[in-house]
């Protein structure tokens, strides 16, 4: 059940419903995992980046299990309006960016909120109580666990919040005046409600070290922050990191853009995805696909520029390839994927729908095996 969608996004009203939504996230997120580990055997991600990959898909998946229980008894009287679970049903399938937004202020205040809270014995001492004596559910105490646990979730941390700040990974010196570092962050785009990944290969020739530089790695986390824009293309993002940052040089630049989520029971899709899943009958959980887009840009070569009068600085030439649609994706290299169960991708293949024969699917099979097909 559902409420009346409104500019797109749509409120999970009951408990069944938002139940099945988080338990199907949390079954995509470990399938990402798998593909991502299917990369790296096929050498399109290397360790480093399957790693990084992987520690952002575990932050999302933690933020759906926090998320899940927090609204653990929509739907349900609580003794109090709680609300819903927002998501953005025709665009992305995922929720909204206002729920994480939501989260982040939530878990500045986790420890009071917990501290006033009876303990999770207690409630369960109560909740027991209630059963036995009134012969009663005891859906208010449980609603106060859910939230007890909700906030557990957000003290522990480790989540995925609309703002990532990049981190450093130092991947060794290239000789004693350089240095070469993989930067990483993500951000949860508030215009898509998509969760979006950036890695960054840089050589660094200040001679401190940029993670412990106090001036230059404030700056370039709120550079990059700053420039973490769906709508940018990688090329403005890369070009204008170069230009304001002369002792660093970005060699290579990777976004991921995770989703949209199509669902026949929860989004509006529209085009061959909304037919392949409306015909593919799909059981409970089975009923979605998954895009997966990976953008890369290359540096190519080096240019050098005068710098004052006696200075020079190097300037980054990075490679466009027109055949690939580069200029207009302003990236060497797009890759689109589409991540689905196997009788969703039966019906994807019967049709093959105009536009299909590019994207790469990954097949989701029994057991949770994943095979992949161009």
């Amino acid at each position: 059940m559902v409420d009346a969608p409104t500019h797109d996004h749509v409120g999970l009203t009951d408990t069944y419903a938002s139940r099945r939504y988080f338990r199907k996230f949390e079954g995509i997120m470990a399938h990402l995992a798998r593909v991502a580990g299917m990369m790296e055997a096929e050498k399109t991600l290397s360790r480093r980046e399957t790693e990084v990959l992987t520690r952002h898909l575990t932050a999302l998946t933690v933020t759906f299990r926090a998320l899940s229980m927090k609204y653990l008894l929509t739907g349900r009287d609580t003794g109090r309006f709680f609300g819903s679970l927002t998501i953005d049903n025709h665009e992305s399938g995922f929720p909204t960016a206002q729920e994480l937004m939501v989260m982040a202020n939530d878990a500045q205040q986790a420890e009071r909120h917990l501290r006033e809270m009876a303990s999770a014995d207690e409630m369960k001492r109560d909740m027991l109580g209630q059963i036995i004596g009134d012969l009663e559910i005891p859906t208010r105490l449980q609603f106060a666990m859910s939230q007890r646990l909700y906030y557990e979730e957000l003290k522990r941390g480790g989540l995925f919040w609309p703002r990532n700040d990049p981190e450093a990974i130092w991947l060794g010196d290239i000789d004693t005046k350089r240095r070469k570092y993989l930067l990483h962050w993500s951000v949860y785009d508030s215009q898509l409600n998509l969760p979006v990944l950036y890695l960054m290969e840089l050589e660094d020739t200040d001679p401190t070290a940029l993670p412990r530089d106090e001036r230059r790695w404030p700056e370039v986390q709120a550079h990059l922050i700053a420039q973490s824009l769906g709508g940018l293309k990688l090329l403005t993002i890369a070009k204008g990191f170069d230009e304001d940052f002369d002792e660093l040089h970005p060699k290579r630049l990777r976004r991921f853009h995770i989703g949209p989520m199509y669902s026949h029971a929860y989004t509006r899709q529209s085009g061959p995805i909304r037919d392949v899943l409306e015909n593919a009958g799909s059981r409970e959980g089975e009923d979605w696909a998954l895009a997966w887009t990976d953008e890369v840009l290359v540096s190519e070569r080096v240019r050098t520029e005068r710098a004052g009068w006696f200075g020079t600085n190097e300037r980054e030439i990075f490679t466009i390839d027109p055949l690939s649609g580069g200029p207009e994706t302003g990236a060497t290299e797009q890759t689109r994927a589409l991540i689905l169960p196997e009788r969703p991708y039966q019906v994807l293949a019967e049709r093959n729908p105009p536009g299909f024969a590019q994207v790469r699917k990954f097949v989701v099979g029994r057991g949770g095996r994943v095979l992949s097909y161009r």
